[in-house]
């Protein structure tokens, strides 16, 4: 049987911590950061995890 390919996309925006969570960043960080505050700038580049809802769906878009 062949081996189950990973989505790229997925493969580019989410690791794997040691302990089996998945690390995130944040949305709305790339442009028309003007009229975004910096307090609000600064708290998107902080990494996030994963939800509980959404991780059994990001592990099959990893393959793993």
């Amino acid at each position: 049987m062949p081996k189950v390919k990973s989505k790229s996309g997925a493969k580019k925006r989410f690791t794997l911590t040691g302990t089996g969570k998945i690390k995130r960043k944040h949305a709305y960080k790339s442009h028309i950061l003007t009229k975004k505050t910096t307090k609000q700038k600064r708290n998107l580049t902080h990494t996030g995890l994963v939800s509980a809802a959404d991780h059994a769906n990001v592990m099959n878009m990893l393959a793993s």
